[in-house]
């Protein structure tokens, strides 16, 4: 396996997207939730690729994979798409989101370090990050975007400027001298901690559902080398009508520990154990559809 693992490429063609989006415009979000369940349905029943991308995080979540627990995951996706354009085609009221932790990260931002933020795809993460918005500092987030990403963000339907900047790890040295000096400045930086970018990110092995999984140490390293603290934080969608963001667990990663992946494991571990508590809530709420569990190639730290 060499390069990337998986790409960012939409599900659907650009019209497809288009014809929800015009459904959201003309008629709101109950009629374009039926249709995404007809969709959703669809491309499990006809796509066997589909289902198989849903196979390794079912077969560890619940140790099958049933083609029932496939469609009400790739369901939940769709439905958070659904909202993630409806916020930005019909405005921010319509969806309700809260954050209960502004206190906590602007007292974390206090220290004067920056502060990292970890998250996973789940959820609603976009509109999370709109939740953000409350925090006093500048919010820059690691997020690549495939040529064929036809999906917009919520916020690209509308004119407004992006309620946070977007770092892509696709650039020299994926993107971290940039990430360094967001820290500097003592912003915020967030980054998602359950994806690798094929074999460019180095990873360390941890366990994640009963099996080991390389999950990338990278964030855990600038934290430890800039002393900037680290939140796990997660978005999930509590009722039809609300999203939220929920702190999961506070990090602090010495200073010192090296580029050796070893001293960064116990770190990364808290991070994957939070997260899969949050599986255990919200077992449909997880759509990260790479192999995690698959073999990688060893790479040097």
């Amino acid at each position: 396996m060499t390069g990337r693992a998986w790409t960012g490429k939409s599900l659907g063609a650009r019209w497809q997207h288009r014809f929800f989006y015009g459904l959201i415009r003309l008629l709101g979000r109950a009629p374009a939730y039926r249709m995404a369940d007809l969709v959703s349905l669809y491309y499990v029943l006809a796509r066997p690729s589909v289902r198989a991308k849903c196979r390794p995080y079912l077969s560890h979540r619940f140790g099958r994979a049933r083609v029932l627990d496939a469609w009400r995951l790739s369901r939940e996706l769709a439905r958070v798409l659904v909202d993630r354009a409806a916020v930005g085609i019909l405005g921010s009221n319509t969806l309700e989101t809260a954050f209960s932790g502004r206190e906590t990260l602007n007292g974390l931002l206090g220290e004067g370090k920056g502060l990292i933020m970890v998250m996973a795809h789940v959820g609603a993460w976009q509109l999370g990050m709109a939740n953000l918005r409350v925090v006093a500092a500048p919010v820059t987030v690691v997020m690549h975007r495939h040529p064929g990403d036809v999906d917009r963000q919520y916020f690209e339907h509308g004119e407004g400027p992006p309620p946070f900047r977007v770092l892509d790890p696709d650039t020299f040295l994926g993107g971290s001298l940039e990430m360094l000096q967001v820290l500097q400045r003592g912003e915020v930086l967030c980054a998602m901690g359950d994806r690798v970018m094929g074999d460019a990110s180095p990873t360390v092995e941890v366990d994640f559902l009963g099996a080991p999984v390389k999950l990338p140490y990278g964030p855990f390293k600038l934290a430890s080398l800039t002393g900037a603290p680290m939140v796990v934080a997660f978005p999930y969608k509590p009722g039809q009508n609300r999203h939220e963001l929920r702190v999961a667990e506070i990090l602090r990663v010495p200073p010192g520990l090296g580029r050796r992946s070893e001293n960064f494991r116990p770190y990364v571990q808290a991070f994957a154990t939070s997260l899969e508590a949050f599986t255990q809530d919200f077992p449909y709420h997880f759509f990260n559809f790479f192999d995690l569990w698959a073999p990688m190639p060893e790479r040097r730290d």
